[in-house]
């Protein structure tokens, strides 16, 4: 039977622990190349218990099935690298999967989906420093906006420090903005109408002593061109589970959005990596398509070195794909 990612990631844990120190000593590349996209998977979901997709309650929970998934879709051409928290970026660079891969570290998980304490979003995973030294490309923070939530004042003086002392390292902040509210004890909802997504996009672009390494990810609307009239910060978009990717009247509206001044590219995550159809492949490669890019790298690739799924991870191929 051949070795699990997992169990090689768990053996070199125990035994070498200095090997995290090492392979973070990866190739990287510029941020963004020729195109100025930048398609990016985010996986930074299970460190605040979000673990379902869909119908799918623990999809994520699997660590061994996540690490398959991201190491095929990684593999792929057209993919710039992954979002993740420490735990899983550390995974992925023990499997040597993130050489040549931009690495944008997850910050703030600590408000755990469901808690009375879920808007407090604690800064427990990446810091600045600690992004700067394992030499990664940029900080992703959430910062969800709820007028009637006292956590949100903490949140917004800590995004602000985090963006400060992140543009001090001239590495990216990216900020993922959500106007939010309590609908029920205990459950959050995100807004998402046009004149409250415009207002976290205005709130947030502000944030920091600085802009200059600035970028949003923002969510899909119907309006989005209300939406980037509000900002000149570079732009990617987010996936999430509601659809944004998979059916193809969303992925029609996907489309479209992509070729909107200021929208820079895509950082999802749970619908490419967990499709309704298990195809990863298939997802992934619909989105480099969206992009502009099957073309630029059908050019530049011959077609044996197009994979329908490959890794250039270490250990077992991935059944998930």
């Amino acid at each position: 039977m051949a070795e699990r990612r997992a169990d090689r990631v768990r053996e070199l844990r125990l035994r070498a622990p200095e090997a995290v120190a090492q392979a973070a000593r990866r190739t990287r590349r510029p941020l963004v190349q020729g195109d100025g996209k930048l398609f990016l998977l985010a996986a930074d979901h299970p460190a605040r218990g979000a673990l379902a997709v869909g119908d799918r309650h623990m999809a994520m929970a699997d660590r061994n099935e996540l690490l398959d998934r991201l190491c095929d879709a990684l593999a792929l051409p057209g993919v710039d690298g992954v979002l993740a928290t420490p735990d899983i970026v550390e995974d992925l660079l023990l499997l040597g999967a993130l050489d040549g891969k931009v690495v944008v570290g997850s910050m703030n998980r600590g408000g755990l989906r469901g808690s009375v304490f879920e808007l407090d979003d604690r800064f427990t995973a990446f810091d600045p420093g600690t992004i700067a030294r394992m030499g990664l490309d940029g900080g992703k923070m959430l910062c969800r906006i709820a007028p009637d939530d006292p956590g949100t004042a903490g949140t917004l003086e800590a995004c602000g420090r985090a963006v400060t002392e992140l543009a001090g390292h001239g590495l990216m902040a990216m900020i993922e903005p959500f106007w939010a509210t309590h609908d029920r004890p205990g459950h959050v909802r995100n807004e998402y109408s046009t004149d409250l997504v415009v207002r976290s996009v205005t709130v947030t672009s502000a944030l920091g002593a600085t802009s200059a390494h600035t970028w949003l990810k923002l969510p899909i609307i119907a309006e989005m061109e209300q939406v980037l009239a509000a900002t000149t910060l570079p732009v990617v978009v987010l996936g999430g589970d509601r659809g944004a990717v998979g059916s193809e009247e969303a992925m029609t509206s996907f489309e479209r959005v992509l070729a909107l001044p200021g929208v820079r590219g895509v950082a999802a995550g749970r619908r490419l990596l967990y499709p309704d159809d298990d195809d990863v492949a298939a997802a992934v490669n619909e989105v480099v398509r969206l992009l502009g890019r099957s073309e630029r790298v059908s050019a530049s690739l011959p077609a044996s070195s197009l994979p329908a799924s490959s890794s250039s991870c270490e250990g077992a191929s991935s059944s998930g794909a």
